[in-house]
């Protein structure tokens, strides 16, 4: 492989060092003993060893997507500081040719069936609850946590944020309550314990749906909280007095957010409340010309994900029979909460690897890191988006928002 390896990568190696310059070192053959630069540097910060010449066509034209799915694949193994390594990542991609880059920001629109719905959410979802326990900690919440000082614990904020979504909604003792993705239970049992709601939790994880359900048993709410392996579209017992929905809508579909809206104000009464919790693009086309790692996303993480930018939310929420009343922005929360998963996923190393095997233990190994670099510089955004149903009178309407932030 050796010669064939140098042969290839001598030229793009000197363009990179001269175009961009990094502390990085390539190694290929036995032991990684034949080397190659790309930079002037005393020490290199992050190490790629070439495992196999087929890695070679997807460094020589980087991009986050073709760099990811070489590491994926075991095709190259990277060494150094996972802070370095995304920031050598992008600076890579950044010489790629651009008409070759621009394979890279097309996207792709999904249809929506339940079955497939159903297939990709397993697929992410269930690779097992002892898997996410070790980085999401003993709350099991798998989504945007909520500082709201920065000093927090992970479990710390993610009570916060659960406290600040049934708050933000006016929870009251006795309303019921749907939770759309509501995943391992954590919101539907603070709904239950500290604000007296009765509440209904739909999932598709199967994995999900049986240890919320273990856990609603171990808290005696069987009698408050109803968790169910259900479709958000299957729901058909409303009326509800308050609907969240945080950390679901990505899979919804860009072409289907109407409609479900317009199920949300269908299961929702009049004077009810609703929150979406969910990612969006920064890209005001919806991603169709985002550059980052979409392809590697699709393809890896989340299939069938679709990630809308919030002047999209905010119109199909209209058409979708809903009024904005309050929309927050909690990128900054979402790199911190992002930044803790990683540090916590990369010192639980050795007891993840055994719960997974090697391929998938890289892909979420990657994923959580680059999902900091991208909040961190503005390529995703966290939006809580409260709403009401639309066409009532503005007499009904709060004067302010201070509610929401009240101890």
């Amino acid at each position: 492989m050796g010669s064939i390896v140098e042969r290839a990568l001598q030229p793009w190696a000197q363009r990179v060092k001269t175009q961009a310059n990094l502390p990085v070192r390539l190694r290929w053959g036995d032991a990684g003993a034949s080397a190659l630069a790309l930079g002037d540097f005393v020490e290199p910060q992050v190490e790629i060893l070439v495992r196999d010449s087929s890695a070679l066509p997807l460094l020589i034209d980087p991009g986050l997507d073709t760099l990811g799915q070489a590491y994926v694949e075991g095709l190259i193994d990277v060494n150094g500081p996972l802070s370095e390594i995304l920031a050598v990542a992008h600076r890579l991609a950044e010489t790629a040719e651009p008409e070759k880059g621009l394979l890279g920001r097309i996207r792709r629109r999904f249809g929506h069936t339940r079955e497939s719905d159903a297939e990709a959410i397993q697929y992410h979802y269930d690779v097992s609850n002892e898997f996410y326990a070790q980085w999401l900690g003993p709350g099991m919440v798998y989504s945007c946590a909520y500082f709201e000082n920065g000093d927090e614990t992970l479990d710390e904020a993610q009570v916060k944020k659960i406290d600040h979504i049934l708050t933000k909604i006016r929870l009251q003792p006795g309303q019921r309550l749907l939770d759309i993705g509501c995943g391992w239970g954590a919101l539907v049992l603070r709904a239950a314990q500290k604000f007296g709601a009765q509440c209904v939790g739909v999932t598709l994880s199967k994995k999900q749906f049986e240890l919320a359900r273990e856990r609603v048993r171990a808290a005696g709410l069987e009698d408050r909280i109803d968790i169910r392996l259900q479709d958000y579209r299957d729901v058909g017992d409303g009326p509800f007095d308050r609907i969240t929905s945080v950390g679901m809508f990505e899979h919804v579909g860009l072409d289907n957010l109407a409609a479900y809206f317009g199920h949300i104000r269908a299961l929702l009464k009049p004077d009810g409340w609703a929150m979406n919790h969910g990612i969006t693009s920064t890209d005001a086309m919806d991603g169709e010309t985002r550059h980052g790692g979409g392809r590697f996303i699709d393809r890896y993480v989340f299939p069938r994900g679709e990630l809308p930018h919030i002047s999209t939310v905010l119109r199909t929420l209209q058409e979708g029979g809903l009024e904005a009343f309050d929309v927050e922005n909690l990128r900054r929360h979402y790199m911190r909460t992002t930044e803790l998963w990683t540090e916590a996923f990369e010192a639980n190393t050795e007891r993840i690897k055994p719960l997974v095997d090697e391929r998938r233990w890289r892909i979420w190994r990657v994923y959580l890191a680059g999902c900091v670099w991208a909040f961190d510089h503005d390529e995703v955004a966290l939006y809580q988006v409260l709403c009401r149903p639309a066409g009532q009178s503005a007499q009904a309407l709060p004067w302010s928002r201070g509610w929401m932030y009240q101890e």
